[in-house]
């Protein structure tokens, strides 16, 4: 019975842990790092969509594939945005 408790209660690495890595500030850094994964999520969106619409109506076909396919956190999408597009008018 000991080592069923002893498999059950998680891997022998765990136990090695102090209680501050599993606790409470655990849950909040997890929530942290939630919250800022969603709002990188929702930057990124944002400027991908505005750049590749703003590519598909100017006919920019290669920038729109890039924009497309590169995932660089919205950054190039925003260099197109504000900067590409007017030096091309």
């Amino acid at each position: 019975m000991e080592n069923l408790l002893a498999l059950s209660s998680g891997p022998a690495w765990l136990d090695k842990m102090p209680p501050e890595v599993w606790g409470i500030s655990a849950l909040f850094g997890a929530v942290g790092a939630t919250t800022f994964l969603v709002a990188l999520i929702i930057w990124t969106l944002v400027w991908k969509g505005l750049a590749l619409w703003k590519a598909a109506r100017h006919g920019d076909k290669w920038w729109f594939i890039a924009l497309l396919v590169i995932n660089t956190i919205g950054l190039l999408d925003i260099i197109y945005y504000f900067l590409v597009r007017r030096k091309k008018k």
